[in-house]
């Protein structure tokens, strides 16, 4: 009998792919689960308070609805270092929910030494995310030195129509 289990895929740009990832995963699950829900957003792992699915997906972990995560690999739940993959982790596990990883196969595997092993995948996803924004920040800072500056030239302005924030009231005030 296969286990129910759901998908989370994260992209942090529009550049990348969700379907790269959803493939693989899809392709691993066949066979082992019955996919039952895909959570799936384009957000920054940084940008907290964003990732509105995978908020949903721990209130349904915490619902009872589902058992198995599948995710292609732990950074795509954050970014944040050990400390936000080991709550993550916790706050699922409490409610009876396995995180299986593609990239880290010894999510499958039982024992306590799991613990140590999120802690540093969680560790070195951080890590990865540093180097990317110090490359980053760094081709920037050449590009300034050589007359090239990233955006909208200054008094330029923006023709595109953008939608509006409404600004968020209290279910009190109607």
């Amino acid at each position: 009998m296969m286990k129910n289990a759901v998908i989370y895929a994260r992209v942090s740009t529009t550049q990348q792919e969700l379907e790269n990832q959803l493939q693989a995963i899809n392709q691993f699950a066949d066979g082992r689960y019955h996919i039952v829900k895909i959570y799936q957003e384009e957000e920054s792992a940084w940008r907290a308070g964003h990732q509105a699915q995978l908020k949903q997906l721990t209130k349904d972990a915490r619902a009872g609805k589902l058992s198995v995560v599948l995710v292609w690999s732990l950074d795509r739940l954050t970014r944040g270092g050990a400390l936000a993959i080991l709550s993550i982790i916790h706050r699922l596990g409490s409610h009876g929910v396995k995180v299986i990883s593609l990239q880290e196969p010894w999510t499958e595997a039982p024992g306590e030494l799991a613990e140590l092993l999120y802690a540093i995948a969680g560790w070195a996803a951080r890590m990865e995310s540093q180097r990317i924004s110090e490359r980053t920040k760094a081709g920037l800072a050449r590009a300034a030195q050589q007359g090239h500056y990233p955006g909208r030239p200054k008094g330029a302005k923006d023709t595109k129509r953008r939608k509006r924030r409404a600004a968020r009231r209290p279910a009190w005030e109607g």
